[in-house]
């Protein structure tokens, strides 16, 4: 997937801490055309790196709540066009500059709107706009950060910029933005862009103020257990307000909870309906659990086939079955194991909760 670069602005970004003032600068030192840039030392830095950066996975709903690269869209108010938000206009007005004053001229200001972010670090700022010729009539614009390394953060002047900053800066962790999304090669979303940056961090989200992210699968998921259980509070203590109301606080308060405890207060028949709402929607739905120090991973669609939990006096009970049982890495004597009857592990687990 090879990317032609048309126009390149690259700017140096400064910041100072010290004896209680701190202050943030950034500073345009060139914009290169395509021709420019294939000659200059930083189209063997970028190298690939539009490349990787197209190819790069995403997805709407991402399986954990931080994830590095994500996919966002613009933001509208209904009724209105997508030429209405200011996040995708500084992206618009990149692609149709038609002379290298202009384009540094747009560069420039999502760079001065890119400043306003609150976790910023210093480093090198990359505003650029590529062709992928063989799918695309219409060019991509990339936004690339890279962080200086901390050992080497000094820039002096523009003749030696590129020395400098070739070893101050390296690609490795380099933060990213593409518009317009690609989700395959052909397709194009105009109202998306993909961002990359640390799972931890959300420089990217605080610069692009009106751009949403879908939620993630954790997070979807939480609402609609939610959405049952507060379902299930209201009809059964319809006639009891008080109660109701201790209910749903007691609810809230478990579902902010880390680790949650089993909370006995469904039947399976519930259980299980609840969940097939769920699993026809995503049937991957995974399901982690921990019984003392053991851990299970299984689909919520194996809940009540192959993997049931019971209770055998005061002691928990999960029941896991299969037609194969394979382990790996080191070997160990329990893989010479005869199997028991279940029933003689009932009746152990059963003497274990009488003598406690």
């Amino acid at each position: 997937m090879k990317f032609e670069v048309e126009a390149i602005s690259f700017f140096v970004i400064q910041t100072d801490d010290g004896e209680g003032q701190s202050g943030k600068r950034c500073k345009h030192y060139q914009t290169l055309d395509g021709d420019d840039y294939a000659e200059s030392e930083l189209s063997s830095f970028l190298g690939g790196e539009f490349s990787k950066i197209a190819k790069r996975a995403a997805e709407r709903n991402p399986k954990a709540e931080q994830v590095p690269t994500k996919i966002g869209r613009f933001a509208v108010e209904p009724g209105y066009d997508l030429d209405s938000n200011p996040n995708y206009n500084l992206f618009a007005r990149l692609r149709v500059a038609e002379t290298m004053d202009l384009y540094t001229e747009h560069a420039e200001a999502l760079a001065q709107a890119y400043m306003d972010t609150g976790a910023i670090r210093g480093g090198a700022l990359f505003v650029v706009r590529a062709k992928h010729s063989k799918l695309f009539d219409e060019p991509f614009i990339f936004v690339l950060k890279c962080d200086f390394e901390q050992k080497i953060a000094r820039i002096t002047d523009e003749r030696s910029l590129l020395n400098k900053v070739e070893m101050a800066i390296n690609a490795k962790n380099m933060k990213s933005i593409m518009y317009p999304h690609m989700p395959e090669e052909g397709i194009l979303e105009p109202w998306e862009l993909k961002i990359h940056q640390s799972s931890h961090a959300r420089y990217f989200e605080d610069f692009l103020k009106y751009v949403e992210y879908e939620k993630s699968m954790p997070e979807m998921m939480n609402e609609q257990v939610l959405g049952f259980v507060h379902e299930y509070i209201e009809q059964v203590y319809e006639d009891n307000p008080e109660a109701r109301e201790k209910e749903m606080e007691e609810t809230e308060l478990w579902a902010c909870a880390e680790q949650r405890e089993l909370q006995e207060k469904w039947s399976q028949e519930q259980v299980l309906e609840a969940s097939s709402i769920m699993i026809e929607q995503k049937p991957d739905i995974e399901m982690k659990l921990k019984l003392g120090h053991m851990s299970v991973k299984a689909l919520l669609a194996d809940f009540g086939d192959m993997l049931h939990i019971a209770k055998l006096g005061e002691r928990y009970v999960v029941l896991i079955e299969g037609e194969g049982l394979m382990f790996d890495k080191g070997i160990l004597p329990v893989e010479l194991l005869q199997p028991e009857p279940l029933e003689h592990i009932v009746d152990k687990i059963r003497r274990k909760s009488e003598e406690e």
